[in-house]
């Protein structure tokens, strides 16, 4: 299996939106508060590819995920990694996160940092797995217990 990227464009947005929704959409009822992702629109996320980037994984020439990152201080935010079912434990969102480090380090930033809920533990594994460490818990408003996680590796 092959894993091809390739920069995210503002004329993939309306796809991504799509499959951000989707993807993201797997976690309603069992996040809150619940996730900002269904409130992506094609509009929100080319700004957030103009604002740094995104990229796009096909496998066999079919669409398999994305992640669209952008600069936050001297690191990068990475954020909406989203693959599909059946391309899940095939290395796609490995190869997505090696992608956004490798962006990261050539642009001259010193790390990636992202968020995982603390309800979705398989998504701290993920990262974890991939060297990041948890840096800080972090509260959503109105919330007195912490709700999620703040990531990050240095590049």
């Amino acid at each position: 299996m092959e894993i091809i990227l390739r920069p995210a464009t503002a004329s993939d947005a309306h796809m991504l939106a799509e499959t951000i929704r989707t993807i993201f959409g797997a976690y309603e009822g069992a996040l809150n508060p619940p996730s900002s992702a269904p409130n992506e629109t094609a509009e929100t996320v080319a700004a957030k590819i103009a604002k740094g980037g995104g990229l796009l994984a096909h496998v066999d020439g079919n669409f398999a995920g994305c992640v669209l990152f952008y600069p936050d201080d001297d690191r990068v935010y990475l954020g909406r990694l989203a693959v599909m079912p059946a391309y899940r434990k095939h290395g796609v969102g490995s190869a997505l996160v090696h992608a956004v480090e490798g962006w990261a380090r050539d642009a001259g930033f010193l790390a990636v940092i992202l968020a995982v809920r603390i309800v979705l533990p398989q998504n701290r594994a993920f990262f974890e797995k991939h060297g990041y460490r948890v840096v800080e818990e972090k509260f959503h408003p109105g919330f007195d217990k912490p709700t999620f996680l703040l990531l990050e590796k240095p590049v």
